[in-house]
């Protein structure tokens, strides 16, 4: 059977201690991988440090350059062997795996172009004296990965790493070890690439990843994930003053006025509800909608979500896949049962699957919840899986101000018809990200991130350098001209 490694310093690291993978559709074992932790997450600052100080890494543009191009290459070659894994590993049905993998390449040379265009400033403040700005790469980069979208996620951090010019260490989520081990022999197969610049080690724990947080020689952490471990990680990291970059949770509100085209918004809003089975910090768990429509949105999304056909990936017809275990199922079935029990109506009870030939995977139906007011859990706390609430509006300041009622703040979506309304609702929306008649549209060349309690920073886009990065004031003066 094959046992996934982890990569260090351009070696393979076998420590023998082999847990097992599964397959969520079917929960069957799919393969074994050598679970790191402490051991690993040393190694791995050594050679990343080692690589920053010793090669140059931190000062070669065309180096940086070279590498995040061959990177792209390599992961375009790599494609269709990590597409058919993230199905059987993750559980993501095909054209959702395809999606994720597909962002990756361009990303990445997004981010070499970005490694030769950093510029500086520099004036004649006064005659004879001479001022500079300089960015410097900040040092090692620890980066710390979830389960839900583990490639694209994970290269969203390490690719303005690298063109920043900091050297990397990897923790990856257990949930996907075989996934993460296919993406090790990509980066073993860059050869320009220097030793030690990437090192990546997958944890079933938190040891390894607690290490990184903790440890003088990791001054930066890219982490995404939930808001309640960010605090832990930010207390955590507090003694040495540690530099965090967050994309925590998500609550996205779907605001759909009277005026939407329905036809259009809501297969959008089904989407927004089933991608990923629901796993996915955007997911459209909140919609908001005006009166004057409410019976047609409801009718019509019900309608749809009953007929999300259910899956593994393997079937091609799946729409919805599993979701990453049985855990997960169980924990977002008590968190609708709760909602009903606390007054939401049921408008679509999908719920677990306990009989027939998908009873062994971990399988949840989109559910649909109406609610009255905010202030219940469903409608405050991420959920994480293929669940919605309806909260039904009269007015459009209502709409936004309900929106607006939490903690998180990581993306909406508004739907209208009109030309003017949607963008001045965009800018009262407190939100890092404000689709308008869209959802989940993101750009590499566009910032991404949260307001409140969705996030530290921003990834994508020329502000994702900025969490890697030193600036640096030269006064050179040589007397007067």
């Amino acid at each position: 059977m094959n046992i996934a490694l982890n990569w260090i310093d351009g070696e393979w690291i076998d420590n023998g201690n082999y847990r097992e993978s599964f397959n969520p559709a079917d929960g069957e074992k799919i393969g074994l991988f050598a679970d790191g932790g402490k051991a690993e997450a040393i190694l791995g600052i050594a050679a990343a440090k080692r690589a920053f100080k010793e090669t140059n890494w931190k000062s070669d543009r065309q180096l940086r350059y070279k590498v995040l191009n061959e990177l792209a290459d390599q992961f375009e070659a790599y494609h269709e062997k990590l597409v058919n894994l993230l199905t059987l590993e993750n559980g993501k049905v095909q054209g959702e795996a395809e999606f994720e993998c597909s962002m990756v390449a361009p990303k990445l040379r997004y981010f070499a172009a970005q490694a030769l265009t950093q510029t500086g400033r520099a004036l004649e403040t006064s005659p004879g004296s001479f001022s500079a700005v300089v960015t410097e790469a900040v040092g090692v980069a620890g980066i710390i990965v979830p389960w839900n979208s583990p490639i694209i996620l994970m290269v969203r951090s390490l690719a303005p790493a690298l063109a920043a010019g900091c050297t990397v260490v990897i923790k990856m989520p257990a949930q996907t070890a075989q996934v993460n081990a296919l993406v090790n022999e990509v980066f073993a197969s860059v050869k320009s690439l220097p030793k030690g610049v990437i090192n990546q080690f997958t944890e079933s724990g938190s040891e390894g990843a607690a290490l990184m947080v903790e440890s003088p020689d990791t001054p930066v952490i890219s982490y995404t994930g939930s808001t309640r471990t960010g605090k832990i990680l930010m207390a955590n990291g507090a003694p040495q003053l540690k530099r965090f970059g967050f994309e925590l949770g998500g609550k996205t509100p779907m605001l759909v006025l009277n005026d939407a085209d329905l036809d259009k918004a809501v297969p959008t809003l089904e989407k927004a509800i089933t991608v990923f089975a629901g796993q996915f910090c955007m997911t459209g768990s909140r919609i908001i909608v005006q009166n004057g429509i409410e019976e047609q949105l409801i009718r019509k999304l019900s309608e749809r979500l009953e007929n999300v056909k259910v899956g593994p990936a393997a079937d091609l017809q799946s729409e919805m896949g599993p979701m990453i275990d049985k855990a997960n199922v169980e924990r977002v079935d008590k968190a609708v049962e709760k909602a009903i029990s606390e007054g939401a109506k049921v408008l679509v009870r999908g719920g677990k699957i306990t009989e027939g030939p998908l009873a062994s995977g971990a399988f949840y139906r989109p559910t649909l919840l109406q609610v009255t007011h905010n202030k219940l859990e469903i409608v405050q706390e991420e959920t994480f899986g293929p669940v919605a609430t309806v909260q039904v509006v009269e007015t459009v300041q209502e709409a936004i101000e309900s929106a607006n009622d939490n903690v998180y703040g990581l993306a909406a979506s508004v739907w209208s018809q009109d030309v003017d309304l949607p963008l001045k609702i965009a800018r009262e929306l407190e939100a890092g990200t404000v689709w308008i008649n869209a959802w989940a549209e993101v750009r590499d060349e566009f910032e991404e991130g949260g307001y409140k309690l969705s996030g530290l920073g921003r990834l994508n886009g020329l502000a994702s350098l900025e969490d890697f990065l030193e600036y640096k004031h030269i006064v050179h003066k040589h007397g007067t001209v």
